[in-house]
């Protein structure tokens, strides 16, 4: 892998010489960033999982499961396995709190260093930042309230954290860039501006040389709102799941297509970016997209290809989301999936998930750990076949 940094020239994404890279890959979601579903538990933030749990078995405990998990979730053999499929980008979320300890910090590092070897670049995405940038479990929010918006303090601690990673990692060039915050929903379009202002400073003071990738409002889908920030590499980034009945499976038994949904709308829509971004001369990357799969009885599968063929034919940079999940009946799930009903999984509740660790970690943690490696889930080949076919 090249010693030099990617950089954004107009509406591409070009490598030291100029030769246009187009990013294409998967999230590693869920790993430093645990979100609720993908383990059969109730949407509920990470933050009241760990309370929880510690009560049951104490802080020591949690420090071990939290050791374990990120240990066995993924692992170099994950980036290898990316990097099999011809892929060459994988977007990380973080937890805030992964950048703000030394040891959580380590995987990162780890990350790093197995990109740089399989040459597969990293996105490290903000997931969850202080306070919360919208009311979501996804971003460990409590009470549904947003706090990074409310509490100066929040938006100053976030600073600093870009500052210090920036200042970390300004020498790797296997890091594509920083996704400088997830999906962020607020009502106040200058606050987002003013934010995102205040960020690039603080993570330029170090870091002359990593692309930025700026989400726009309402969930990353409203970029118009942003302002013409004065940086030179800085990338749009959109999320994708339209329409969510179909692609969450909030409807049982939507068939794609339909007239309200199929390659046509689904281009149109793509369309609608591309000519703004072709506008302010900026490059777009959709960070997400995703389907939960049903056997490709409802044409996921087809729903799939016609949307990575309008990302390749618009030249977008895209990110799947995600690696892998314990299957759900609904929600956007992984390209390996785990289908057995462990005791820590428990489809039929009243506990399911992670709401059952704390109960079972003393007696099952080794049976546990097993189920988060990737060689105990089994892969979605109607999935990957899409994704590599787009690659």
């Amino acid at each position: 892998m090249t010693k030099t940094f990617l950089k954004a020239q107009g509406t591409s994404i070009v490598d030291a010489q100029g030769k246009p890279v187009l990013l294409k890959g998967v999230n590693f979601g869920g790993w430093l960033m645990m979100e609720a579903y993908f383990l059969f538990a109730p949407s509920l933030p990470q933050q009241i999982f760990e309370k929880e749990f510690a009560k049951q078995c104490g802080l020591k405990a949690l420090d071990e499961l939290m050791q374990k998990f990120r240990d066995n979730f993924i692992t170099e053999a994950d980036v290898k396995q990316v990097a099999s499929w011809g892929m060459n980008c994988i977007r990380l979320p973080f937890h805030y709190k992964v950048g703000a300890d030394h040891h959580a910090l380590s995987y990162l590092d780890k990350a790093i260093a197995w990109g740089e070897k399989h040459k597969v670049y990293l996105i490290l995405d903000l997931h969850a930042a202080y306070g919360a940038q919208n009311p979501d479990w996804h971003s460990d929010s409590l009470n549904g309230k947003a706090g990074l918006w409310t509490k100066k303090s929040n938006r100053r601690k976030t600073y600093e954290l870009w500052e210090k990673l920036a200042d970390r990692y300004k020498d790797e060039p296997i890091i594509a860039g920083y996704d400088v915050l997830n999906e962020a929903v607020l009502q106040d379009n200058d606050l987002l501006n003013e934010f995102y202002l205040d960020a690039i400073k603080a993570i330029r003071r170090s870091d002359k040389n990593h692309l930025l990738f700026i989400e726009g409002q309402h969930w990353a889908q409203q970029i118009d709102v942003l302002d013409d920030f004065d940086d030179d590499n800085w990338v749009y980034s959109i999320h994708y799941y339209e329409p969510m009945e179909f692609t969450f499976n909030l409807i049982p038994f939507i068939s794609y297509p339909w007239a309200e949904c199929n390659k046509d709308t689904l281009r149109r829509r793509m369309e609608g970016y591309f000519r703004f971004a072709q506008k302010k001369q900026r490059p777009v990357h959709v960070g997400e997209f995703g389907v939960n799969y049903r056997q490709g009885l409802y044409n996921e599968n087809v729903y799939l290809q016609d949307e990575l063929k309008a990302f390749n034919d618009c030249g977008f940079h895209w990110n799947y989301w995600t690696y892998k999940a314990v299957k759900n009946h609904m929600f956007p799930d992984g390209i390996y999936g785990y289908y057995p009903n462990s005791p820590w999984v428990h489809r039929q509740g009243p506990k399911s998930g992670w709401d059952c660790w704390g109960q079972l970690w003393a007696e099952h943690k080794d049976e546990m750990i097993a189920s988060w490696r990737t060689k105990a889930f089994d892969l979605n080949t109607h999935v990957i076949g899409a994704l590599k076919k787009a690659v």
